[in-house]
């Protein structure tokens, strides 16, 4: 792993970090006592000390040495590490001695998103728990895992180091709840723990209510050319708020960037489809996710790390006491916005949440352990080979068959099932008209065939095409059936 060299960062680091000949020995902020740091990968560790200063890194008895360059600046790889549940200690000399202790290696992940990812398991402000909140909360003493939480900062730059964090901690009732640690990265991260049997770090990054630009760095939206707009973005210092792109990346991702890891969970979305019913700026949401996995990517500089995320829930962006959207069917449309971004970006997954809601007029759900077990299955057979099903069907092709319309899905291993035993739900018929009318839909075999007595040659299928669809279209996995519409003009 090769840590970012840029341009932008050069200088804010000489602006942030100028040291006189006395400076003190500093590690970045996300080296600390109780951290994990990633198997099975070279680990980067950087921060700053007196220009020319001999610079001594010591771990698991490797000793690395190198010098701080003339911004103070200096940087060692450690050779591979295997993961280990016995604590270690880590020993910077530079002219003084910095030691870190209670470190552990093993798994690490990154958390970033909105209010959904950043809902913790207990009381919030304006919203309920999530289900069993004081049970899990009794439960989630788990001294392998570690949790790190950046705090919400803007910047009009990218930083050097974080500004405002809460440091690893082991995890348990009080870390998650003192922090109001991400429910679903909890989750997520104690079931790899339990499955792998190694420790794991989670890092969380997130901020209610954010777009995805705010998010994304510079670089990332020079990588799609559809973003001509936002790539000629540049914030003045006294225009800092959280809705103009790059200013979270520059202030909570980028001090991050080159910190090894294993690969990032997402969950983000609500506020880049409400509120933009005028010019449809939601239909550019998958470009934005390339420009955000691509940025972040690149200056990682680890190659395609893996990127799962969740898709929205349903909720009532039309429907509700407050209009959001311009129709019933914006949500689906931007559903499958974010198929096509797990269909064209490298290394990625998405975790369908249509059965997860427990009241179509909160945009949290509240099962968030399941969000946490979903991801997980995605990193366990995506990441780390287990042979297990983890995605639920997703439409493949449509073959038309006298009145019926034939589907068939990929991921229909172990067979297709109605969740509840009752007719399938949420399919629709169009003939050459367009018109979209309710349909039967039954599953034969490893296909569904779907029907409508008003259509005799039907032409196009939607399915779950309205933001309230809760079907109960699954695979025998237990997993649900994505969205999807086969006349797709989006594509």
């Amino acid at each position: 792993m090769k840590f970012p060299c840029r341009p932008f960062v050069v200088a804010v680091a000489v602006l942030i970090f100028s040291f006189s000949a006395q400076a003190e020995l500093k590690l970045a902020a996300i080296f600390g006592d109780n951290m994990v740091l990633q198997q099975q990968q070279r680990v980067p560790v950087w921060g700053w000390s007196t220009p020319g200063a001999a610079v001594q890194v010591s771990f698991n008895g490797q000793t690395k040495k190198t010098h701080a360059d003339a911004n103070g600046r200096w940087l060692v790889r450690l050779a591979k590490l295997k993961a280990s549940a016995e604590p270690q200690t880590l020993v910077v000399e530079a002219g003084e001695t910095k030691t870190f202790t209670n470190i552990l290696v093993g798994e690490v992940w990154l958390a970033s998103g909105q209010s959904n990812m950043e809902k913790p398991i207990g009381k919030q402000p304006g919203q309920k728990p999530t289900f069993n909140a004081e049970a899990e909360l009794a439960a989630a003493n788990y001294p392998q895992i570690r949790i790190f939480q950046v705090e919400k900062n803007l910047a009009a730059a990218p930083l050097a180091d974080l500004e405002k964090f809460h440091g690893w901690q082991e995890c348990s009732s009080n870390a998650l709840n003192s922090i109001s640690f991400s429910a679903a990265a909890y989750f997520f991260g104690r079931e790899i723990h339990t499955n792998l049997n190694v420790p794991v770090g989670l890092i969380e990054s997130s901020w209610g209510g954010t777009r995805i630009e705010p998010w994304t760095p510079a670089v990332g939206f020079k990588s799609v050319s559809s973003l001509a707009k936002l790539k000629q973005i540049k914030i003045s210092t006294n225009k800092v708020s959280n809705t103009r792109p790059t200013v979270l990346y520059n202030a909570m991702i980028a001090p991050l960037a080159g910190f090894a890891m294993r690969g990032t969970l997402w969950y983000q979305g609500e506020s880049n489809l409400m509120g933009t019913n005028a010019d449809n700026d939601y239909l550019t949401y998958a470009d934005k996710m390339m420009a955000l996995v691509g940025g972040w990517r690149r200056v990682w500089d680890a190659g395609n790390f893996p990127f799962y995320f969740v898709q929205i829930a349903p909720f009532k962006y039309y429907g509700g006491k407050t209009v959001r959207a311009k129709s019933p069917e914006m949500l689906p449309e931007f559903w499958t916005l974010q198929s096509r971004s797990a269909q064209r970006i490298k290394n990625s997954g998405m975790v369908v949440t249509t059965d997860l809601v427990d009241n179509l007029d909160d945009i949290h759900p509240r099962d968030k352990a399941t969000v946490g077990h979903r991801l997980a299955l995605l990193a366990l057979n995506k990441t780390y080979g287990e042979k297990i099903i983890s995605s639920g069907p997703i439409f493949r092709k449509i073959k038309i068959v006298g009145d019926k319309a034939v589907l068939r899905f990929d991921h229909a291993a172990g067979g297709l099932v109605s969740k509840d035993g009752q007719p399938l739900t949420w399919f629709t018929l169009a003939g050459a008209d367009g018109k979209f009318v309710p349909a039967g839909a039954k599953i034969v075999g490893d296909t569904v065939e779907v029907s409508a007595a008003a259509i005799a040659k039907p032409v196009a299928v939607r399915f779950a095409w309205n933001e309230a669809a809760q079907p109960n279209f699954f695979n025998a996995a237990g997993l649900p059936a994505e969205p999807f519409r086969t006349d797709d003009p989006l594509k």
